[in-house]
């Protein structure tokens, strides 16, 4: 395996829905680890639910917060480019790109630590608080640390970085490159 170099960044120039999905779960991850550490232990549930829905989506594409957004008129940058039925909004599950996968990483390490802080401390609650301040900052920068750890390790992403995307089209050339 060769080790990349560089940085990985998603464009920021649009809200589109798997950015502002990013935003929303980080909120929702955050507010609600907040709530069950310091109101109720229940809240854990909507951690759970977070984790799970970032599992599905990565699995089968389909995102219940995804097609709220598509049906507010967000654009897709990961969507599936064939039609699908009623006009819902599935993101692209035809192989194992980077940004698939980091919805995977976050719905386990999100799971794992949930478990943890159930059956062991629920100092491990900070770690859910941790991935949901990298989902925040990931929406609002384009930068994470995970994204840029499986990018290092080989990952192809499929939302180019603007600058990359800037570069790889050469002078005078008519075709873009692929997202």
């Amino acid at each position: 395996m060769t080790l990349r170099s560089g940085i990985y960044i998603v464009p920021t120039h649009q809200w589109y829905i798997e950015r502002t999905v990013w935003l929303i779960a980080g909120f929702v991850l955050l507010g609600s680890t907040a709530l069950a550490a310091l109101v109720q232990p229940l809240w854990v549930l909507l951690v759970i639910a977070t984790g799970l829905a970032s599992i599905t989506v990565s699995l089968t594409g389909f995102c219940v917060v995804g097609n709220v957004l598509h049906l507010l008129g967000f654009t897709p940058m990961l969507g599936r480019s064939a039609p699908t039925w009623r006009n819902l909004y599935f993101m692209q599950t035809d192989r194992w790109y980077l940004e698939r996968r980091i919805y995977l990483a976050v719905g386990i390490n999100i799971s794992v630590a949930l478990v943890l802080s159930l059956l062991h401390s629920p100092w491990w609650l900070l770690f859910t608080s941790f991935v949901g301040a990298a989902m925040v900052w990931f929406a609002a920068t384009g930068y994470c640390i995970m994204a840029n750890s499986l990018y290092w390790l080989g990952a192809e992403p499929r939302l180019a970085p603007e600058r990359k995307a800037a570069r790889d089209v050469a002078p005078g050339s008519r075709s873009q490159p692929a997202v």
